[in-house]
């Protein structure tokens, strides 16, 4: 109990392509195949993009960091302000 039998497994099948149709079937394997072609030919281009960038360093400028992380406990400069009875750490 709990697996299907090949039975089971012919009669969905048989019920989905009554519901659907062959035609129907086939045409959405092929649409799925275009878009695993278009998939992969993205991910080659991306990756030609990414080797032209790495092969010119100077091209490239630095990103400074986003902000700082303070270690707990700690407060940062935003939190003294809102909240100068506090004492800094």
């Amino acid at each position: 109990m709990g697996s299907f039998s090949i039975w089971h497994w012919l009669v969905v099948l048989l019920v989905v392509l009554l519901l659907f149709g062959s035609g129907k079937i086939s045409g959405l394997m092929g649409d799925v195949a275009k878009g695993i072609k278009s998939f992969k030919a993205n991910i080659k281009e991306e990756d030609g993009k990414d080797a032209s960038m790495v092969a010119d360093p100077a091209a490239q400028t630095p990103v400074p960091p986003a902000g700082t992380i303070a270690a707990p406990g700690t407060a940062t400069t935003t939190q003294q302000a809102a909240n100068p009875t506090r004492p800094a750490a």
